[in-house]
């Protein structure tokens, strides 16, 4: 029985850290709101619609763009250095997390105490089972080479796409370093 609550105590630790990496590996993706995710990416459509008409114009996203670049400008040298471009990675990054968790919470918490025991994180996706079937030599460990076999299997059944998906179910993180959802 100690096994097992190790066992899930571990799984439910790994639950939380996945979280937090998914929204890394999300903010990642989506290149912070700058680059790689596109002028979109990161965009508070409320905030930038001045007019509050439902559209918003070139000139209104430029606007848009500008107030975050002066808001990030910590030093007011109407340039963003990489430390401060970082600063407003993570803070978008952190807004991320923190409704992503409060989301989990919403999801998961049982008890309606506001808080996530082991045995609420638990719960789904069906842990025991999960460590059952990656516990590929049955020794009631999971070595690196059986989290990695885990890892390819999530991979491959993406489609190799190598990225999470949340199937609609908030996207909390998975079981890998939160690139499984």
């Amino acid at each position: 029985m100690t096994k097992m609550r190790n066992a899930m105590t571990v799984l439910a630790l790994a639950t939380l850290t996945g979280a937090a990496m998914s929204t890394a590996a999300l903010a990642d993706r989506m290149g912070g709101g700058m680059g790689a995710g596109g002028p979109l990416a990161g965009l508070d459509f409320a905030a930038a619609d001045a007019d509050k008409d439902g559209k918003l114009t070139a000139e209104e996203m430029e606007a848009y763009r500008a107030a975050e670049v002066t808001a990030a400008d910590a030093d007011k040298d109407g340039k963003l250095s990489a430390a401060e471009l970082a600063a407003m990675t993570m803070a978008r990054m952190q807004a991320r997390a923190e409704a992503q968790a409060a989301q989990m919470v919403k999801r998961h918490d049982a008890d309606g105490d506001g808080m996530l025991t082991v045995a609420e994180l638990s719960v789904r996706p069906a842990p025991a089972r999960m460590f059952e079937r990656l516990d590929a030599d049955g020794d009631g460990a999971l070595s690196e080479a059986e989290i990695e076999a885990g890892r390819a299997m999530m991979a491959e059944m993406r489609g190799g796409r190598g990225e999470g998906r949340s199937h609609g179910r908030g996207g909390h993180g998975g079981w890998f370093g939160g690139h499984d959802q």
